[in-house]
């Protein structure tokens, strides 16, 4: 019994480490990906449908360069969804803990897994037992051929909280860059529509209500024109 044990113990500890080698191996090699564009601009159309929050559609000029430089042009009001586009994956899965690969319905992808980490998302909790059960669950579909990020969803226990959908186009030397990208807020509690609506507010830098019992906003931003590794100067991001 003890040898049977003892063995199964070897069993699960070897796959454990087995299955962290290989989230890992996919997230460098997504991030290698990403690695192969020094720097863009490009401009960005969003189409904003959130209940009780109107908004026309708007443009914009965004540029990017590496490792973490961002800057966006707008005329007027408007407003930019943190889809984490423009950051890289490793920042993104590192929010993440506890992380495990899953196997998907979709050829040639596979899902990781892992519980958001709560300091991340720069919450205010009223007390720390609401931070200590705050875990929502994220799962990031990857590309495995084209080694690109094709949908985050997060989830608090059963309830969906916000998914992101991106479609890529492919430039010379194996670039892929995002075409289009939905970004879907299911939002059915007060705790929750607050988060939004601070998280809307950061970004348009002014008081914004959005309803407590909204149901379902979206916003889907649709990127053209890119110009590819130009050499950005970095006064651009002054």
């Amino acid at each position: 019994m003890k040898i049977f044990m003892l063995l199964l113990a070897t069993f699960l500890f070897s796959s454990s480490n087995e299955n962290l080698n290989n989230v890992e191996k996919i997230i460098n090699n997504t991030q290698k990906k990403f690695e192969l564009v020094s720097d863009f601009e490009v401009k960005m159309r969003i189409d904003l449908k959130i209940p009780a929050f109107r908004m026309p559609k708007k443009k914009y000029k965004a540029y990017f360069k590496q490792p973490n430089k961002f800057k966006i042009k707008t005329k007027g009001f408007g407003v930019l969804p943190k889809t984490g586009i423009f950051t890289p994956p490793q920042e993104n899965f590192n929010k993440l803990k506890n992380k495990v690969l899953l196997s998907s319905n979709i050829k040639d992808n596979v899902i990781i897994s892992g519980e958001l980490i709560a300091d991340s998302l720069k919450l205010e909790f009223p007390n720390e037992y609401s931070k200590l059960t705050f875990k929502p669950q994220v799962e990031v579909l990857v590309d495995t051929i084209r080694w690109v990020i094709q949908n985050v969803t997060t989830k608090l226990d059963t309830l969906k909280l916000i998914e992101i959908n991106n479609e890529f186009n492919e430039f010379n030397d194996g670039i892929f860059l995002p075409a289009s990208t939905e970004v879907i807020y299911y939002v059915k509690d007060a705790k929750l529509a607050n988060w939004l609506n601070k998280d809307i507010n950061s970004m348009i830098g002014s008081q914004t209500d959005i309803n407590s019992d909204m149901i379902k906003g979206t916003i889907n931003i649709n990127y053209n024109n890119y110009k590819i590794n130009i050499g950005l100067d970095d006064r651009i991001f002054d």
